[in-house]
Order: C-alpha cells, then structure tokens, then sequence
C-alpha cells in the first residue's frame, strides 16, 4: 500500500472525518472523503488544515502530528486506539503515554479526541506508513536534492 503523506491529508472544520486533496478547481479545492470515497468542492470559506501542518503543545516546543502518529503506531502496533468516547481520565492517560511531556493548559481533551478519531480513520482508510516529507530535505540541503 502507498505511503500516507499527511500534506494531502486534510481536516476541514465543521465536516465530519477526514479528506484527500484531489485537486484545486475553480472555487475552491476538491476532496474525497476517506471513509466514503465521496468527492466534494472546499470552497474559499471553508477553513481546512492539513494534518501535516498540525503540531502538539508541549512544554519544550511544538511536536507534529505526524511524530506524535507515529509514537501511537508503535505503541498500539495493529490495534485500534482508544474510542474517542472513551472516559476523559483514559484518554489523558494514554497520551500521558504517548506524549508525555503534552501541555495540559493548551492540548484539551477534545484535541485528543479528534486525534484519535484522525488515528482510526488514517488506520482503516490509508495507512500508518507516512511519506517522508522531502520538500524539508530539500531546503535543508538544497545541494543534495540538485543531484538526485
């Protein structure tokens, strides 16, 4: 199965799950739905994020989503994440696991929640297995990517 990359990965406020990035029309941005493959039009209004510019709170710095997947990967293995409907104590309790150092004043339990809804959908729809981001590689050593 192909790579997840997470820039084409998007969440968009007020719809329910999360979308692909097919491409950009003329009013906006145009998504398939993950769970239903349904494509729909994003248009200039509607506030989307990609799940790779999402970053975590914690004490130190901000921590990307992706790591902070990744960190769940490992931790769970094959198996499903807590339900986000699951006791609020549970939830806090996992990601004092997974992100020990998250910042309780600024990463709320309904961050959480959706994080762990994003975990499943990627799990069932996609796959845990994310692209390498190599536009980063590029700038950080632009002298490397020229001879690839």
């Amino acid at each position: 199965m192909e790579k997840t990359d997470l820039k084409k990965i998007l969440s968009v406020s007020g719809e329910h799950g999360l979308f692909a990035y097919v491409a950009q029309g003329r009013g906006g941005i145009i998504a398939e739905s993950l769970a239903t493959k349904q494509r729909t039009m994003l248009g200039a209004s509607a506030k989307v994020s990609s799940l790779a510019d999402i970053s975590i709170f914690t004490d130190e710095t901000d921590v990307p989503l992706k790591q902070v997947l990744e960190t769940m990967a490992s931790k769970l293995g094959e198996g499903e994440a807590l339900s986000p409907k699951a006791d609020s104590k549970a939830i806090q309790a996992f990601f004092a696991e997974v992100l020990p150092n998250y910042d309780p004043d600024r990463f709320y339990v309904s961050h959480m929640k959706k994080i762990l809804g994003w975990y499943e959908e990627l799990r069932k729809y996609a796959t845990l297995a994310f692209a390498e981001d190599e536009e980063e590689n590029t700038e950080e050593n632009p002298e490397e990517a020229k001879a690839e």
